[in-house]
């Protein structure tokens, strides 16, 4: 999921010394709170909770259920590789965006909470209604993020906007966590644990036979959404009107894009770089897509194993952003992304050979002959930790890839044309955003298992590192 952006946005996303300790307004608040909202819907629903859910139980068969969501996803990305790029180009011909903002969020919010009815017994949804909710739903979030970031200088100014776009995504993460401890709190410890802390049973009656603890994240992403969302629509500025036509504004958008992209011409490494990231940027967004859908089958977790390796990963996933600058300073930025993907490559082959009674490939583990690691009601088995840890690694170091790669456009192009290859920069992140989603499709589906799908995601990280060894500069310090 990316933006365009244009030299502005560019400009305000660096640090202004002087205005450091400047506070936000509110109307550069309320931006972050949107996103922020907004997050609870991946973490919940994409990651974590509901689709290994639908996968496991809905389907039937985890297998199967991991074919099912890859195709589907597949649909998601050919909408946004189709339209959105050229959303992102003709962002400045439509003028205002906040009642197209509206528009999407009024779709989203009802959409959202209709997954409530996704019943393991198929009474309410069907698969089918299940998948075209989120992919609709998966499309309009890729609109959301094209018309809210553009409303980001507009909404804390030039000076501001990089601390509103850290308090965005500050927020994301905590509006992620705070939901998911909550979940597992409210709905998944009651009957598993008897500590004073936690309910006897689930709260509001839910009924774990019936999976309510699960399809509750549905209405709850939702209500996160709709009221994190209300701040910007009140709040934030608008941009002015341009009195523009829409169709207009996508024609005179599609010129613009085709300049943009002509524009690299002359930039070699550029644009080697930039088409090596189309493919390890697809790779590391399939990791993140199919980690709980993978886990729950795999490992054969339950609700409760699933949101609290989500809340670990969440919370240490923030540690990403550090090892990107640590290895931006020491190796040089075109380094430290291959490190990134490398170690993200290492971290696949890790989740493959792991299962609940072996260790890497090699090592058998028979659980009725070890003792539980530890007495808690989770990841009690030496497998389990240990798929724990390599996911961590995985958190880290994909957080981390985020902004070496965008240390490093920098690092191969010219001062006065960053803001055009920042916004092809965004258009390479959405023009094979279903290829991902393609692979694990054609895995599962060739090797019936799920680690055949998940496998195929090696092929992509491969081809980015690959591409990046004929990619000159990216070291420590700015070329000339």
């Amino acid at each position: 999921m990316s933006e365009l952006i244009n030299e502005a946005d560019l400009v305000a996303v660096r640090p202004q010394p002087s205005d450091a300790k400047a506070p936000l307004s509110l109307g550069a608040v309320s931006w972050s709170m949107f996103e922020g909202a907004r997050n609870p819907y991946v973490i919940l629903i994409t990651i974590y909770i509901f689709m290994p859910y639908v996968a496991s139980t809905m389907v039937g068969d985890p297998v199967k259920g991991q074919e099912v969501i890859s195709r589907w996803s597949q649909y998601s990305g050919w909408a946004v590789m189709a339209t959105a790029p050229f959303l992102g180009a003709s962002i400045d011909e439509l003028g205002r965006r906040k009642r197209w903002l509206a528009l999407a969020v009024g779709l989203m919010v009802p959409m959202m909470a209709a997954l409530w009815w996704a019943k393991p017994d198929h009474t309410g949804l069907s698969v089918g209604a299940v998948m075209l909710l989120t992919t609709l739903v998966g499309v309009l979030f890729s609109y959301t993020e094209v018309l809210h970031n553009s409303l980001l200088v507009r909404a804390a100014g030039l000076r501001g906007a990089h601390k509103a776009s850290g308090l965005a995504l500050a927020l994301g993460n905590g509006f992620a966590v705070a939901a998911l401890a909550f979940s597992a709190w409210a709905f998944a410890l009651p009957g598993k644990v008897h500590w004073a802390f936690v309910p006897a049973a689930p709260l509001f009656g839910l009924d774990p036979a019936q999976h309510e603890p699960e399809r509750i994240v549905a209405p709850m992403a939702a209500a996160i959404f709709a009221l994190g969302a209300l701040p910007l629509f009140f709040f934030t500025p608008d941009a002015p009107s341009t009195g523009t036509p829409a169709l207009r504004a996508f024609r005179d958008g599609a010129a613009n894009l085709w300049r943009m992209v002509m524009s690299m011409r002359g930039f070699r490494d550029a644009a080697l770089f930039l088409g090596a990231r189309m493919f390890y940027v697809d790779g590391m967004t399939a990791i993140l897509l199919y980690a709980g859908v993978y886990a729950r089958g795999v490992m054969k977790w339950g609700p409760l194993e699933m949101l609290l390796y989500g809340i670990v990963l969440s919370v240490l996933a923030v540690l990403g952003g550090f090892v990107g600058r640590w290895l931006d300073a020491s190796l040089g930025p075109k380094r430290a992304v291959q490190v990134e993907i490398g170690m993200s490559l290492l971290g696949i082959l890790g989740i493959l050979g792991m299962a609940p009674d072996r260790i890497l490939f090699l090592w058998r583990y028979d659980v009725l002959a070890h003792a539980p690691i530890w007495g808690g009601p989770v990841f009690r088995t030496l497998p389990e930790l240990i798929y724990v840890l390599i996911g961590f690694s995985n958190a880290v170091f994909i957080t981390a890839h985020y902004a070496s790669s965008r240390t490093l456009l920098t690092r191969l192009t010219p001062p006065d044309k960053t803001g055009v290859f920042f916004g092809v920069y965004a258009l390479s992140g959405t023009a094979t955003i279903w290829l991902g989603s393609f692979l694990v499709n054609l895995g599962t589906h060739i090797f019936k298992t799920q680690q055949g799908g998940f496998a195929t995601i090696t092929v992509l990280l491969a081809l980015g590192f690959v591409g990046l060894l004929f990619v000159r500069g990216g070291g420590r310090t700015q070329a000339g």
